[in-house]
């Protein structure tokens, strides 16, 4: 059974916020059933838009497109004790998400299209966040055969990855490099070097050594990345480096570009506002992969946001349940979640005056979306009424257990924050409201 259509909504008193023209005044935006019709700085007000017209008073805060995660990881099918699809669902809108871009590494995993279409067509039913697969590179995520890709890609994979593991094999990333290039389809890496990252739990330095625990050096990022760069090149293909949290694989990439290699990049948030210290006294929810790093690196982090050479931020979302991270620190499973912060820790980066307002919402609207040619992200006429009304300068303490999602892992727990959703719209629908 499908959403109830929506009827004809104007949200006035806005200040309007479309990082893909550059669009920053005050005006509104016109609904009516699950597109824009119109928009700009004439829908100030209610005026005369008929007696037919829901008006909601945005009351001067920011409406912009609604964010799109470009890489977060379901639990549904195989691990709903961690999270469900309507768990995630709940918690992307109540972050302002409306478009999420799931990693294949569900049980069964996402390498047949009917596993795909399984994880999409519960997504629609839900109506809460949109979600978009990515297919596996490789059978069972073994990174040994290639998946059936030119299936996937039909039944609507924007991308093809073996999600927290990297393909390992040269011959078969460049099987995989050289297949997607004939279609123009991106490969998205988990940039890690396997065997000099498989003991690792945390960043190797003082920090492992002062908790004893092992750890995975930043070169296993630099390293796989100059491996696979020069496969990309070799094979002219699309390639993706995920979640950099190093300066040298960040560097890695801004050479490559400049040698015109068809790479792009993104990171997360928690590799620009954290650093290896979250750990702290053996913090299993700040256990990532990679792991959190040097002040320097993420420093580094972000002057490669700042300077343009990292083209996104994606949330890195990771639910775990608590028998998976209330364990010892080595045998504690990796992962954050992040669908809920994802905007006000990138605002922190406007507020430090690093981006302006548009830079910043650029990085999680337009810019992942046009990674992944989707028409999400975007104020157009016609598209899609998917929408987030927020304060940009609302500030709130991330409480874990208080967040919507089923999982409370977050290594941003304790944080005082800046930026809070008021209002999301997907297709037209107010599927979030908040109570404060």
């Amino acid at each position: 059974m499908g959403q109830p259509t929506p009827g004809r909504i104007a949200y006035v008193n806005a200040r309007l916020l479309d990082p893909a023209s550059g669009l920053d005044a005050q005006g509104g935006v016109l609904t009516d059933g699950e597109t824009i019709v119109d928009f700009g700085p004439a829908l100030v007000n209610d005026g005369d838009l008929g007696g037919d017209t829901e008006v909601f008073d945005c009351k001067g805060h920011c409406l912009g497109p609604g964010l799109v995660d470009m890489r977060m990881q379901l639990r549904e099918p195989g691990y709903e004790h961690k999270e469900t699809l309507e768990n995630a669902g709940e918690a992307a809108v109540a972050g302002g998400i409306t478009s999420m871009v799931c990693l294949p590494n569900t049980q069964p995993v996402i390498d047949d299209a009917a596993t795909l279409e399984f994880v999409a067509r519960r997504a629609r039913l839900l109506g809460l966040a949109k979600v978009y697969p990515y297919g596996a590179v490789t059978k069972g995520l073994h990174g040994k055969e290639l998946a059936e890709m030119g299936m996937l890609a039909k039944a609507g994979a924007l991308g093809f990855t073996d999600g927290t593991r990297a393909v390992a094999d040269a011959q078969v990333l460049r099987r995989a490099l050289s297949y997607a290039a004939t279609f123009d389809l991106l490969i998205v890496q988990h940039p890690e070097e396997p065997s000099l990252a498989q003991d690792g739990v945390v960043n190797e330095g003082e920090m492992a050594t002062r908790l004893g625990l092992s750890g995975t050096p930043a070169c296993a990022e630099a390293i796989l990345l100059a491996r696979d760069v020069r496969l990309a090149e070799l094979t002219q293909a699309r390639y993706h480096a995920a979640h950099l949290s190093t300066a040298e694989g960040i560097e890695v990439v801004r050479r490559a570009k400049a040698r015109g290699v068809r790479v792009t990049c993104d990171t997360a948030p928690f590799y620009f506002a954290l650093n290896e210290s979250a750990v702290g006294d053996y913090r299993t929810f700040a256990k990532l992969s990679p792991p959190l790093r040097s002040e320097e690196d993420r420093q580094a982090v972000v002057l490669g946001i700042k300077g343009g050479g990292i083209d996104a931020i994606a949330s890195d979302h990771s639910p775990q349940d608590q028998d998976s991270q209330r364990r010892p620190f080595a045998q504690a499973a990796f992962g954050g979640i992040g669908l809920e912060t994802l905007l006000p820790v990138t605002l922190e980066l406007f507020h430090n005056g690093q981006l302006s307002l548009l830079q910043a919402l650029r990085l999680v609207t337009s810019a992942p979306a046009d990674l992944l040619g989707l028409t999400a992200g975007r104020l157009r006429k016609g598209g899609a009424a998917d929408l987030v009304i927020f304060d940009p300068v609302r500030v709130w303490k991330v409480v874990a257990d208080d967040l919507v999602g089923k999982s409370g892992n977050s290594p941003f727990d304790g944080r005082l924050v800046r930026g809070r959703v008021i209002r999301t719209v997907v297709d037209g629908r107010p599927v979030f409201a908040a109570s404060d």
